[in-house]
């Protein structure tokens, strides 16, 4: 269904940016996602943050792995390069990417699953090299597409569709980011435009890995064992003649809160997150207070939101390895291959 374009129709007030460009013109194929589901929103920020920041979509590239989170980037940028990888690899396709042509704005999209698990050592290194990428976890406890199972972001103690508990402590990406040395950590909430697009332009502009996770609530596997109107309790009492989910529509859970503040946020399936924002005094170049401070608001049950780290003096992976101004896909072959003399000399200098 991504294949399916929306209509371009577009009124002549729509407003436009400094490249003439309106926010339609940033939008992608018509979602398939559940409706309700907080991917979507995530979908509607980025869209809103590249269009105020004037970038062209056509030199952006944007990159996925598996999951439902790494269907996201067809329903934006529709202009803009991309490359949907396999499952947990997606880090070193932007890496190489991004080593070849450094002049392209690289956004890659990601999941819990995606990137905590099977993606965990590919996630690390991107971060070590500092690779210039804005990397955006969607975050939502479960494996959508493979029916909810836990995801290694699921919190301790937290139930499934089936009621089972898990019994394993969350991998907490912002923590693990700040401990490998990310230059840019930041977490919002899907339902929280007004802080979620700042962060995004933020992290856009950052020159260097730029980690916001970002809480996205499944409609699919909020719901809970003993409801009769659970598609668990549904199966197991209906005779089926070929296996179809049907998801029922659900309104898009959004928050709206001042900063220092906390607030309560229901799920659909009327269970409760705790968000907190960071104060404005928050100090987010002080890598050790921001870890010690997501440790502690996580003891009191609290899921920190805003820019939590960012470095004062972060060099991207071309700083670091003292490539040439000109992309490496514009050199002419005499450059990247000056021959056999040239290589002579060099090996040379390491003997």
């Amino acid at each position: 269904m991504t294949f399916i374009p929306k209509p371009k129709v577009h009124h002549p007030a729509l407003q436009k940016n400094d490249v003439g460009l309106t926010r339609r013109d940033y939008e992608g194929a018509i979602t398939t996602l559940c409706a309700g589901c907080g991917h979507d929103s995530i979908t509607a920020a980025v869209i809103q943050a590249f269009w105020e920041l004037s970038i062209p979509p056509h030199k952006v590239a944007k990159l996925s792995g598996i999951g439902c989170s790494s269907k996201t980037p067809a329903y934006f940028l529709r202009e803009a390069h991309g490359f949907n990888g396999v499952h947990g690899r997606m880090p070193a396709l932007a890496t190489g990417a991004n080593a070849a042509n450094g002049d392209i704005i690289y956004i890659g999209v990601s999941g819990d699953g995606d990137s905590l698990s099977i993606g965990l050592g590919q996630l690390s290194h991107a971060i070590r090299r500092n690779v210039n990428l804005l990397y955006l976890l969607e975050n939502n406890g479960v494996y959508g597409l493979t029916k909810g199972q836990f995801s290694a972001a699921a919190d301790k103690g937290s139930t499934s569709k089936k009621g089972e508990a898990n019994t394993m402590d969350a991998i907490d990406g912002c923590l693990l980011a700040l401990t490998l040395g990310a230059t840019f950590v930041a977490r919002s909430f899907s339902g929280d435009k007004a802080q979620l697009v700042p962060i995004l332009k933020a992290g856009l502009r950052h020159r260097g890995f730029a980690f916001i996770d970002i809480i996205s609530p499944c409609v699919t596997f909020n719901d809970h064992e003993g409801s009769t109107k659970s598609y668990a309790y549904t199966r197991e009492h209906n005779v089926e003649i070929v296996q179809a989910d049907f998801v029922p529509p659900a309104k898009e859970i959004s928050a709206d809160y001042e900063a220092g503040s906390l607030r309560n946020v229901m799920m659909h399936d009327g269970s409760w997150v705790r968000l907190r924002k960071l104060a404005e005094d928050y100090d987010p170049t002080d890598r050790d207070r921001a870890y010690s401070t997501i440790r502690e608001r996580q003891r009191d049950g609290e899921i920190l939101t805003g820019l939590l780290y960012i470095s004062p003096d972060s060099q991207d992976l071309h700083a670091q390895s003292a490539t040439v101004d000109m992309p490496l896909t514009q050199l002419p072959y005499e450059s990247l291959c000056p021959g056999d003399a040239e290589l002579q000399k060099l090996q040379q200098r390491f003997r």
